[in-house]
């Protein structure tokens, strides 16, 4: 809850807001009760006892207090639903998703900083259809297999970084994503160093993780005061918006202007971008080229967005998992050095002989959650759950990390182990994979597919060539990372210190011959 902003003068302009809208906002329509929660305060609820940060651990915390996997608050007259297990998400946002796939109004995201471009944040129905069917078309899980090339060319890139500069490998990590993004959704090359779409991505991104935790800012839970003028005592929240959305707009424009540039010169690579403004206006539901355009502009806007920070997230948490746990580290460069050929390094056709490769990418995903609550759902309509009333216009939100850290799924669930996901030697279909990161129903995020394929080759290419291990100070002695993440949307480890040093001769030479290298798959 942002209330840093706050003055007497504000609160009080927002309690007789409140004392005003309550009674039209608490009506019941039904006597069955409400799921449990904590204690709700008259007019205010929940609002002033909600968390400002790692919301999800509250949430979890709160889900075991009342033995309950459901839960309800109340934000100052705004109903927010939280589930946290798999079986209370799929049961109501995958089987009931037709009442469970729109998206709340969110005010400060959509209206105030300029996301409703991105059908990830749009309301559901048909706009949000015919982004969703062009991005699908582009990007599904055989559709995405002509960016291995791409792929393979970037991870490359990244290990003869991680050999030149190993101690600024989140740095190596962001330029690894920004050129896969930035190639796979434009066509668009990245620079080596400072590259201007990578930098604005990250500035974008970053006001969008911070204000799209639900209860973040009052403005999501009282929309009126989104009217309210920036130079109004405790209204700095408008100042942020206002720089937010500059950068939004940016991010969205800037890109699509430059691929239309080397589309037209004949002189691009295939790309999202180039194959979507191939399509006739009808096949996108378009009436025009200017509608057409826009379609795709902001399609690949959000392409751009939702790659720039998720893998790199994962790679940070990789290794840092790398780092404190030198068996599994170990377990796992053994099962590499049996597969790939010497004199090579991995391929995407080595993946279904690595089964313990592919259980350690899964423990990464599930230890530390990229995405620890997913972006929320809302139900238009009043339901029925268990015996208890869901309110219409609820903000209905999947708690990712409690479901994730579930003991009775996952025993032990705060200690890396790859091997919970095996069962003799061979991945364990009893034992859910992390895929309630990508959210649930219709809502599920598309973008999967190209995201495992990039996180899963980086993760093996570097097991195959380097070692990471824990950093020794000037002193001689061992720096243990603390294992401090940042609380926001998009789960981000803070800086570490450790070693990344070659396995070998072989392994640096191997990594330098990939300069001249033809990636054709």
């Amino acid at each position: 809850m942002v209330l840093s902003d706050s003055n007497p003068t504000f609160l009080a302009v927002l309690l007789v807001a409140l004392i005003c809208l309550y009674p039209l906002r608490s009506r019941a329509t039904s006597k069955l009760p409400l799921p449990p929660g904590p204690r709700k305060l008259p007019v205010l609820g929940n609002l002033l006892d909600h968390p400002s940060t790692f919301e999800w651990e509250t949430y979890m915390k709160w889900s075991k207090i009342h033995n309950s996997d459901i839960l309800h608050l109340n934000m100052a007259g705004k109903s927010i639903v939280i589930l946290s297990s798999m079986d209370a998400a799929v049961d109501l946002l995958q089987r009931k998703s037709a009442i469970y796939s729109d998206r709340p109004r969110l005010p400060m995201v959509n209206e105030l900083m300029g996301w409703d471009f991105n059908f990830s944040f749009r309301k559901y129905g048909e706009s949000w259809r015919a982004h969703r069917r062009l991005f699908h078309s582009v990007f599904d899980a055989n559709a995405v297999k002509m960016f291995r090339p791409r792929e393979l060319a970037a991870t490359h890139e990244l290990l003869r970084r991680l050999l030149h500069r190993p101690d600024n490998f989140m740095y190596h990590f962001r330029h690894m994503t920004g050129e896969i993004i930035m190639g796979v959704t434009y066509g668009i090359d990245v620079l080596p160093t400072d590259d201007p779409y990578v930098k604005l991505a990250q500035q974008a991104v970053e006001g969008l993780v911070h204000a799209s935790i639900p209860g973040r800012f009052l403005v999501d839970s009282v929309p009126a005061l989104k009217y309210v003028p920036e130079w109004f005592p405790g209204a700095g929240f408008r100042q942020k918006a206002k720089e937010w959305n500059a950068l939004t707009c940016e991010m969205r424009d800037r890109p699509f202007v430059e691929a239309k540039r080397k589309i037209a010169s004949g002189n691009a690579p295939e790309s999202f971008t180039s194959l979507a403004l191939r399509y006739s206006s009808a096949d996108l539901g378009s009436e025009t080229k200017a509608d057409t355009e826009t379609l795709v502009k902001e399609t690949a806007g959000a392409t751009f967005a939702a790659g720039s920070d998720t893998v790199l997230s994962s790679l940070g948490t990789f290794i840092l998992a790398m780092v404190c746990n030198a068996e599994v580290q170990r377990r796992a460069q053994a099962e590499i050095d049996e597969v790939v050929i010497p004199g090579n390094l991995p391929d995407f056709a080595d993946e279904p002989l690595m089964p313990y490769v592919s259980a350690l990418v899964r423990e990464v995903l599930r230890w530390q959650p990229v995405a620890p609550i997913g972006i929320p759902h809302y139900v238009g309509v009043e339901d029925e759950f268990r015996g208890y009333r869901i309110p219409a216009g609820s903000v209905v939100i999947a708690n990712t990390w409690a479901i994730l850290h579930d003991e009775t799924v996952y025993p032990d669930p705060y200690t890396f182990k790859p091997e919970r996901f095996l069962l003799n030697g061979k991945l364990n279909p009893a034992i859910p994979g992390p895929d309630a990161l990508f959210g649930f129903g219709r809502r599920i995020c598309p973008g999967r597919h190209l995201a495992l394929s990039s996180l899963w080759l980086a993760v093996t290419s570097i097991l195959a060539t380097f070692n990471i291990t824990k950093a020794v100070g000037e002193d001689g002695e061992v720096i243990a990372p603390r294992g401090e993440y940042a609380a926001e949307l998009v789960l981000m480890p803070l800086p570490f210190k450790c070693s990344i040093t070659p396995r070998s001769k072989e392994a640096e030479t191997l990594i330098r011959g990939t300069v001249d290298r033809e990636y054709v798959v």
